[in-house]
């Protein structure tokens, strides 16, 4: 039997990471885009400043969640080339990474130029992500077993 307390079975475990580390920048970007939303773009209000907190935090966690996916499929797979449903997690799950950080970007800028109002644009590159972490999600269960 396994100890699950044992330092090696979880550092070393084929993709327990990526299933761990996945669920931050999900929430946060969700929770932030929600945020956003509620602020009607004013970079001044306290629920911009709690966006703009919680699309910071998911920017910089989405980078691992993605490199521990790479991982899990070099490690799970052997490398074996993408086809079906992982290939498209990987898509999906590679433009959910791009909107995120884009989405993080747009409030960066904004908050560096000092501008009283965040571009509308932002909405629809926001809920994009939403949309597109949703489906990496839903593909990504699948084929870790849960939806099946």
């Amino acid at each position: 039997m396994v100890n699950p307390f044992d330092l090696r079975t979880i550092l070393l475990a084929k993709h327990a990471q990526h299933v761990v580390l996945i669920h931050f920048p999900i929430a946060l970007f969700i929770t932030g885009v929600g945020l956003d939303l509620l602020s009607r773009g004013k970079r001044t209000s306290q629920l911009a400043g709690a966006a703009y907190l919680n699309l910071s935090i998911a920017a910089a966690t989405v980078i691992p969640a993605a490199l521990t996916g790479l991982l899990a499929w070099q490690f799970a797979l052997d490398g074996k080339r993408l086809k079906g449903l992982l290939l498209l997690h990987v898509i999906a799950a590679s433009i959910a990474a791009l909107l995120v950080i884009a989405s993080w970007w747009l409030h960066w800028r904004t908050r560096r130029a000092e501008s009283l109002l965040l571009p509308g644009f932002r909405i629809p590159i926001e809920l994009l992500g939403v949309v597109a972490i949703g489906l990496a999600a839903h593909l990504g269960g699948f084929l870790s077993g849960v939806n099946t």
